[in-house]
């Protein structure tokens, strides 16, 4: 749970001649996650792929490449057999995939130009001029341009060349037939338009009106579409009836090329092959039974390690795995160095020494309800297999604080219901873990919603459910809008602040235990150190030391400490702080040093003692604590948001005592006649206000609702990874573990593909 699984690093050794079986059956298994083969042995270099490998790559490229001209998606098929001649129907599917894929080019090229000649001809329908009339002089000079008619007219008139001209417009469209002066130039339009803002209009090349020639257009598009339609029913049908076969020979294909080049990660000799990788240690009888019927003795399989796990540096070997080889370890310090001079020999007799020297990937193990979380860690990074796994906390602390801050049952059940459709109805792994991280959040939110007895913000849950059931006066606890309610808001924020202190002494303590590793002295002033700082700090401003309850205003702690939880307080539980505890005076002074005090002072000793420069950073014990009032902070906002949506659409008033009520089920009238002058009506509400005004106001109501929750999201949702991450992360987890991908292929489609 706190751990990876177990990894054993592995050695399969053989002949050239049984190792496209041993990779086969290794394949078949999906257990061993490969190692790259490093170079370092004599005589051994990395393989080479098995004979076919290219050929099946360019096959497996053409497929993908079908798939997506057929818009073809992996859930669109389901399990069967491939035939033989699959490669024959194969390359007739290409054939006639790509022809209909070009053909298809062919006609969006086409109706792209019948658009473009129909947005050129439409200047032409303005003037309605017949188009042959706009060229084919040769004593005149005619052009069509679109832009200011006046300053058009005007440089025309003012040209030297031209001595004669006519326009003809519709609307910004101008027609200019104009003659040469005498001696001038044959083209003198353009020349006289220059420094004029205008578009010239080239005559297309047809004797046609220009009605007739936008109709004939318009007649090829439609028959260009109606060919566009014929192509994409026809690939439609061949995606519906060779689907499943696509999806299939593409699976295969894959298996095909990534056996053929597993050998790329081999050391391999003339003769010989060594391949290394990790595999889950409860697997290893699995893969030494599964090669053995596959091959029997001709190959050699070994345990070189079983991987521990050592937070700093790489991991340990809990056992000797490996007979008859010594360790470095046993080396003197003259044959060790000798031997980093030296190429490293690989020995094939059951004394192969590791070289391939990588850590082993991570396969988190969690219990089922907390796996949905591990896509949260992942975020950050994946666990190094040497270090603890945080994703038990995140599942027992981040639905916590989640639903502290909403505190609603009706958006909880909204939360579940996202949760549960994200679960369900999607293959993502991602998608379907925020689903579950989602149920688990909405879940929290309806048990505190129902703390706070609030549901879509209104209070009738508490009413019925606490008072009227139960008969429970303490419960429900209010969230501090009201007045008279103002001390569970401060009380919040002392909530907040424990739930920061018990947050951050679980981080602490986790660092403490991976330091353990390193020898108790390690442990205490790396770890053990803020420990002692963090608790002597707060116990000390939880003490009732400088603080006077009978005269609160004039003590140096807020008084809101120690009343949240006294007798009186929102939350009676009979704390009223801790004692003084004091040790001795200060001499000189009439401060008492207590025990906290020394506590603290010795945390900051052994920081000190640990890493000096560590001590500027000894206020975060105070600064990171303060980070978790956003909490209380979120909360209060929520419950406003929620607050004021529903005071738009009910109305509401504030009775003598300070308490709120929403016009639920009286009139605004209620509120004079019931209370006469002494209470004050807030808003009468739209649902009081007419039939326009109550349609409106349901508008409100609803669409306000999905906001809140919506931010609930942004804000609660964000929050909590916020001090998940920052606050809490940071005191023991680094990451950058490696995946693990074990060396196979799920089958999806071809469970039943016959081997060719």
């Amino acid at each position: 749970m706190l751990r990876p699984e177990r990894m054993s690093k592995v050695s399969v050794t053989g002949s050239k001649g049984i190792m496209p079986t041993v990779i086969e059956t290794v394949h078949e298994l999906n257990l061993v996650h490969l190692s790259d083969y490093d170079g370092s042995w004599e005589g051994f270099d990395n393989g080479n792929p098995i004979e076919g490998a290219d050929q099946a790559s360019e096959k497996l490229v053409t497929v993908r490449a079908l798939e997506s001209t057929l818009e073809l998606s992996a859930d669109e098929a389901g399990p069967g057999t491939l035939d033989e001649g699959w490669e024959q129907r194969l390359e007739e599917i290409r054939t006639r995939i790509n022809e209909l894929d070009d053909r298809r080019g062919e006609v969006n090229t086409e109706l792209r130009e019948a658009d473009e000649r129909i947005d050129r001809v439409e200047p032409f329908a303005e003037l309605g001029i017949d188009l042959d009339l706009l060229s084919g002089y040769e004593t005149v000079d005619v052009a069509v341009v679109e832009g200011r008619v006046d300053a058009i007219e005007d440089a025309v008139a003012a040209a030297d060349d031209i001595r004669a001209f006519e326009t003809f417009t519709g609307g910004d469209v101008v027609a200019i037939v104009a003659a040469p002066a005498e001696g001038g130039d044959e083209n003198p339009i353009d020349d006289a338009l220059v420094g004029v803002d205008v578009t010239r209009h080239e005559v297309p090349d047809t004797e046609q009106s220009p009605a007739d020639y936008v109709a004939d257009l318009e007649e090829r598009k439609r028959d260009l579409e109606s060919q566009l339609e014929d192509i994409d029913a026809e690939l439609a049908e061949i995606k519906r009836t060779e689907g499943d076969f696509l999806l299939r020979v593409e699976e295969k294909l894959t298996i095909e090329v990534q056996q053929a080049e597993a050998p790329l990660q081999f050391a391999t000799s003339e003769h010989a092959f060594v391949a290394e990788g990790w595999i889950p240690t409860e697997e290893y009888d699995r893969l030494v039974a599964d090669l053995s019927d596959a091959v029997g003795d001709s190959v050699e399989i070994e345990e070189l390690e079983r991987a521990d796990y050592d937070r700093h540096g790489a991991h340990a070997h809990t056992e000797e795995v490996q007979k008859g080889t010594a360790s470095a370890a046993d080396e003197d310090d003259e044959s060790a160095a000798e031997a980093d001079e030296e190429p490293q020999k690989a020995v094939t007799d059951g004394g192969s020494t590791v070289t391939m020297n990588d850590e082993p990937p991570v396969i988190q193990d969690n219990p089922g309800p907390a796996r949905p979380f591990e896509v949260l860690v992942q975020a950050v990074n994946r666990p190094k297999y040497s270090e603890l796994d945080p994703t038990i906390f995140l599942f027992l602390t981040f639905p916590a604080f989640f639903g502290f801050m909403i505190g609603d049952v009706g958006y909880g059940i909204l939360y579940v219901a996202i949760g549960y459709y994200m679960y369900s109805s999607f293959d993502s792994d991602g998608i379907r873990s925020l689903g579950g991280v989602a149920i688990w959040a909405g879940l929290f939110t309806i048990l505190f919603g129902a703390l706070y007895g609030e549901i879509f913000g209104l209070h009738v849950l508490g009413e019925v459910l606490w008072e009227d059931v139960f008969h429970i006066e303490l419960l429900p606890l209010a969230k501090g809008l009201e007045p008279a309610a103002g001390d569970f808001a401060l009380g919040w924020m002392v909530i907040s602040v424990l739930a920061g202190i018990f947050h951050l002494n679980i981080g602490y303590i986790l660092d403490f235990y991976e330091n353990l590793s390193h020898g108790v002295k390690d442990a205490v002033t790396h770890s053990g150190s803020w420990l002692l700082l963090l608790n002597g700090v707060w116990i000390w401003i939880f003490s009732v030391q400088g603080y006077d309850a009978q005269n609160p205003e004039e003590s140096t702690k807020p008084a809101f400490l120690f009343e949240t939880f006294s007798s009186e307080g929102p939350l009676p539980i009979g704390f009223e702080g801790f004692p003084e505890m004091g040790l001795f005076t200060i001499p000189g002074t009439d401060m008492l040093f207590t025990l906290p005090l020394l506590i603290a002072l010795t945390g900051l000793v052994l920081l000190i003692a640990g890493d000096a420069i560590e001590a500027v950073e000894a206020l975060d014990v105070v600064v990171n604590v303060f980070s978790y009032t956003r909490m209380a902070a979120v909360l209060l906002a929520k419950a406003g948001m929620a607050f004021v949506v529903n005071l738009l659409f009910f109305g509401g008033y504030e009775d003598p005592h300070g308490s709120f009520h929403f016009l639920r089920s009286h009139e605004p009238a209620y509120v004079a006649e019931h209370y006469g002058g002494e209470a004050e009506l807030i808003f009468s509400g739209l649902m009081h206000s007419g039939t326009a005004a109550f349609i409106g106001g349901i508008a409100i109501l609803v669409l306000g609702h999905l906001l809140v929750l919506a931010l609930g999201v942004t804000s609660a949702g964000l929050q909590a990874v916020r001090l998940e991450y920052v606050e809490f992360f940071n005191k023991f987890y680094e990451g950058g573990g490696e995946n693990y991908e074990p060396f196979g292929h799920d089958r999806t489609y071809g469970e039943d593909i016959q081997q060719q």
